[in-house]
């Protein structure tokens, strides 16, 4: 069991001149002739290990017999030998165990070895490698890089998103249970998708057809009568295809549902959640900016956010010149147009029944749209989730499943029964996670935000 990581040799955790042994692979390697310099890296960060031509001769104070110093002499300058050797012959990528005594160098603390093993050899003709400095999100790049992720997965740029996704998911967990949410593992497989059969990954499991979830909000609404606010965190697929750099195939959404809210309460709790993460990712992640190169998306903090109406949103879009009319779905163009007109996410709120699945409350003060809301990001980045008042009347209920051409669908049989057992008011948000980070860390597509993206017209591999 590896014991020793490279953060601890940098950290002091190990002192100057003492041997110790580094499980790591070569991220890259300089032959300068006598010496060699490789850097090794693991999970933690990078470490300078060196190899000299004449490592181990030096026995000037040896003491004892002179048969003793000699042999101690031989077997120094054999190792020393075998360890320059490999160093020079290895090829980067590979696995090793590397042993040596930690010494202070011109570039700080390195390894200088006395043992140098092969655990896993890696080919010399594979580029670029996956440890070296690459843009992995240059387009040019893209397909090579997503044909071959279980590989750049290691890349010190990938991985960093990666642990960024770590460290936001967990403040993210910490927030709903702080909040005294309960976490609800929801089914993936369901008979009941929220929007269209056809928008709904499809799968005949003993006979029956069903769908790969697109939405856990049914489930939701059960288990909020029970414990009154839950929230689930799991994936979610798409059927409908959509080339564009914020949807993906099969991605994970932050799903939270309340007992007894309405819409204003609903504002008031996603403005909390995403004004706490956001200053938890911009205070705990530092040495990812650092990595990345990049500054944190600190727009989140400004709460509360600006709202317009969807109304408002049709209005100021004609006005810009961007042909748009009332009833239709607002896409990326229009999003990041009216972004520009906000210093902050922003709200669009009452988003029309023709467009938002059965389930919400419809607007009593304009019975063409619905109790919802869109939170738009800064910076072109789009939408980020969504907030909704839910129906706790069956004649709403049935009435908007006519609308849907859902009357008789007896696969929803039992979300009407939700609303003849003491239903309540109650309402829910979705977040996407890969919108989320693609936005704070401005990475320019959500493929790059996920450990290994299913994109459309792409062959599911690795």
């Amino acid at each position: 069991m590896k014991t020793t990581y490279v953060k601890d040799l940098l950290r002091g955790r190990r002192r100057e001149g003492v041997e110790v042994e580094l499980l790591s692979w070569v991220k890259s390697r300089r032959d300068l002739g006598q010496i060699v310099f490789l850097d090794l890296c693991d999970s933690t960060g990078t470490i300078q290990a060196v190899a000299k031509s004449g490592e181990g001769s030096d026995a000037s104070c040896d003491t004892g017999s002179s048969l003793a110093v000699a042999v101690r002499k031989t077997n120094a300058s054999q190792a020393g030998a075998k360890v320059f050797s490999t160093a020079k012959t290895l090829s980067v990528e590979s696995s090793v165990r590397a042993v040596g005594n930690l010494q202070c160098g011109p570039s700080g603390l390195e390894l200088h070895l006395s043992s140098l093993d092969i655990i896993g050899n890696a080919p010399a003709d594979f580029s670029p490698r996956p440890h070296s400095v690459i843009d992995v999100t240059d387009e040019r790049l893209a397909d090579h890089l997503l044909r071959n992720r279980h590989l750049y997965i290691r890349n010190e740029k990938v991985a960093t998103i990666l642990l960024f996704r770590h460290r936001m998911m967990g403040a993210i967990h910490e927030w709903f249970r702080r909040k005294g949410f309960i976490e609800i593992t929801a089914p993936i497989l369901t008979a009941a998708p929220l929007y269209e059969d056809r928008n709904a990954m499809s799968l005949e499991v003993n006979g029956e057809n069903i769908f790969l979830t697109q939405c856990v909000g049914f489930y939701l609404e059960s288990a909020v009568h029970a414990f009154e606010k839950v929230y689930n965190i799991g994936p979610s697929f798409r059927a409908e295809e959509t080339r564009s750099k914020r949807h993906l195939m099969e991605y994970w959404h932050i799903k939270g549902e309340l007992a007894w809210v309405n819409l204003e309460d609903l504002f008031l709790i996603v403005e909390d959640l995403i004004s706490s993460v956001v200053g938890f990712c911009a205070d705990e992640c530092v040495d990812i900016e650092q990595v990345l190169g990049t500054r944190m998306c600190v727009d989140g903090l400004s709460v509360p956010f600006p709202r317009i109406s969807y109304v408002d949103a049709v209005r100021r879009l004609n006005q810009l010149g961007i042909p748009f009319e009332f009833g239709t779905s607002m896409g990326s163009l229009e999003e990041a147009a009216l972004s520009k007109q906000f210093a902050s996410p922003f709200w669009i709120t009452g988003i029309p029944r023709k467009v938002e699945p059965f389930p919400y409350v419809i607007d009593k003060d304009d019975p063409r749209v619905t109790m919802t809301a869109d939170l738009i990001a800064t910076n072109g980045y789009g939408e980020l989730l969504g907030i909704a008042e839910k129906s706790a009347d069956l004649a709403e209920i049935e009435e908007r499943m006519a609308e849907k051409g859902k009357t008789g669908d007896t696969r929803y049989d039992w979300v009407r029964q939700l609303r003849e057992f003491g239903c309540v008011p109650h309402g829910g948000f979705g977040i996407g996670v890969e919108r989320l980070i693609r936005w704070l860390l401005d990475v320019p597509h959500v493929r790059d935000t996920i450990p290994f993206p299913r994109t459309f017209r792409r062959k599911v591999y690795p």
